[in-house]
């Protein structure tokens, strides 16, 4: 998959969901070419919040190039998808003032 229907693939999926989910989020969702790697973890997603730039998702290309090269188009939807939604999530519960999901993430393997 190139990045412009990666792109437009994320792009379907957050029409899907629900607009409140997307409240406050003023950075949006960016895709980057980028791959990016923790220790050696890939990272497909990111949630980011910034004092001047404001709360954002990214999403690492590269990352997913990596990890679903040859993988089917249903494989890639299933994968941006999946991580769109887990870091709305991390974005759903900064705006409660709880961080369970970084607390789940840190007990994983």
């Amino acid at each position: 998959m190139n990045i412009n229907k990666f792109r437009e693939t994320a792009n379907n999926i957050m029409e899907g969901l629900p607009e409140e989910l997307f409240k406050q989020l003023n950075g949006g969702i960016i895709v980057l070419d980028e791959k990016k790697e923790d220790g050696e973890c890939l990272v497909m997603g990111e949630y980011v919040e910034d004092p001047f730039l404001g709360k954002t998702i990214l999403l690492y290309y590269g990352s997913f190039v990596e990890d679903l090269e040859d993988a089917s188009f249903k494989e890639w939807a299933e994968e941006i998808e999946d991580t769109i939604i887990h870091e709305l999530r991390h974005h759903i519960e900064s705006l409660a003032g709880v961080d369970y999901l970084s607390d789940e993430e840190k007990l994983e393997p």
